[in-house]
């Protein structure tokens, strides 16, 4: 690809050049970053840190960068939704790749490891409030990835066909798509108590996940046959809104990406955690632990 400089309308920064949403610069981010969706659960990651080196905060996205047993991390809050990570997916790479000066890509790139922690909605039975999913596999309702060149590239093909078939899916629904997970970092947090499968990034947190409150949805089966519905060895486990984008950029970048959920709601029992924090910092730590201690 030929090189070219980027515009000014195309690459946002501020007077101080920092990168418009998230408010950073190049040095502020670390290697590996951890990806949580509520503002306020950053300051609990960076809690665990030795020591905290950079607080920036703008809208719903706040990032603390810091050292933990000699390691640098960075806890980023991305938001709600699909649309949010494709701000900050982009905005991180950008920042790790773009000579914010020139506006040119850099030559050598830089890869990064995105692991979010996140909370979702349980697809079986025996998975309880409170029990961790990984998602082995993304999917996508959300239709994001189909605006960028390459989607033939990183999308299972195959499983998206048999979804679609299998759902009977509505024409004029978004295309679903589905991106498998980076090996290294399934292999790295991944624990035997943790469940693996498919996780549905629904483009809502009402009709697009099932549910109804003065609005009917247009198929009354639809948790039902989610639930349900196998390839192989895969079964989808959960609800969420954001793994589908994380992954497809992830991979059309060249990072690492993963997805780690608690249960909060059980949507075939109709079980809720009302208290979930404690579950949120156990999962804080098992991941810090994972991260830190990995070479």
């Amino acid at each position: 690809m030929e090189k070219r400089e980027i515009a000014k309308s195309e690459l946002v920064l501020t007077d101080d050049k920092r990168i418009y949403h998230l408010h950073l610069k190049p040095e502020e981010i670390a290697d590996t970053i951890l990806l949580v969706g509520d503002p306020g659960r950053v300051k609990l990651i960076s809690s665990y840190f030795d020591i905290v080196e950079t607080v920036v905060e703008n809208r719903e996205f706040v990032t603390h960068t810091g050292v933990l047993n000699g390691k640098h991390l960075s806890a980023v809050s991305t938001g709600i939704g699909t649309d949010n990570i494709d701000i900050v997916i982009n905005e991180l790479d950008a920042l790790a790749n773009i000579d914010l000066d020139t506006r040119m890509v850099k030559t050598e790139t830089r890869k990064l490891r995105f692991i979010r922690m996140g909370t979702s909605g349980a697809l079986h039975a025996e998975i309880e409030p409170g029990n961790v999913i990984v998602a082995q596999v993304a999917g996508g309702l959300d239709n994001l990835m189909y605006f960028y060149d390459g989607i033939e590239r990183i999308n299972d093909q195959e499983l998206t066909d048999s979804f679609v078939s299998y759902m009977n899916w509505k024409p004029g629904n978004s295309k679903p798509y589905f991106i498998p997970v980076s090996p290294s970092l399934l292999a790295l947090i991944d624990r035997p108590e943790y469940f693996k499968g498919i996780t549905l990034a629904a483009p809502g947190f009402y009709a697009p996940q099932g549910r109804s409150l003065r609005l009917a949805i247009h198929d009354t089966n639809y948790v039902d046959k989610i639930s349900a519905f196998r390839s192989g060895d895969l079964r989808i486990n959960n609800f969420e809104m954001e793994g589908s984008a994380l992954y497809g950029l992830s991979r059309h970048l060249g990072h690492d990406a993963l997805t780690v959920c608690i249960a909060l709601a059980n949507r075939i029992t109709g079980k809720f955690a009302t208290d979930y924090q404690p579950y949120i910092k156990k999962l804080i730590e098992n991941i810090l632990e994972r991260v830190t201690g990995d070479e």
